[in-house]
């Protein structure tokens, strides 16, 4: 079968971690509820990597903030998009209740196609 993934890149200050935390749980809660596959939110540890362009230097990183990489998983873009639009739909997604953790300007999405998996 195959599988469909949304990623995100989201550059946040650290002391916005704690917030973050309970705003992703609470989406994971939502998009596994009108039925995502999967859902993964982690925060960046060891980004000065050097090999390519670190996630560091590619999200332009202040010493205060780290990187958030998640990712949801569905069945194929089709169930994303019917997960998605059940999602919006939701009044537990109330963006005033998580505005100013991180820049949107500054947020990363795209949705891709998986070609390899276990």
């Amino acid at each position: 079968m195959s599988r469909y993934v949304d990623g995100f890149l989201i550059p946040i200050k650290k002391k916005y971690l704690k917030k973050y935390k309970k705003m992703a749980q609470l989406g994971r809660k939502v998009w596994m509820s009108h039925g995502a596959l999967d859902y993964y939110e982690c925060v960046g540890d060891d980004l000065d990597s050097p090999m390519g362009n670190s996630f560091a230097k590619l999200c332009k990183l202040k010493k205060d903030e780290t990187v958030v990489f998640a990712y949801i998983v569905y069945k194929s873009k089709a169930h994303r998009n019917r997960v998605n639009a059940k999602v919006m739909k939701d009044a537990r997604m109330n963006p005033e209740d998580h505005e100013n953790l991180f820049d949107m300007k500054r947020f990363s999405f795209g949705g891709f196609k998986v070609i390899v998996r276990s």
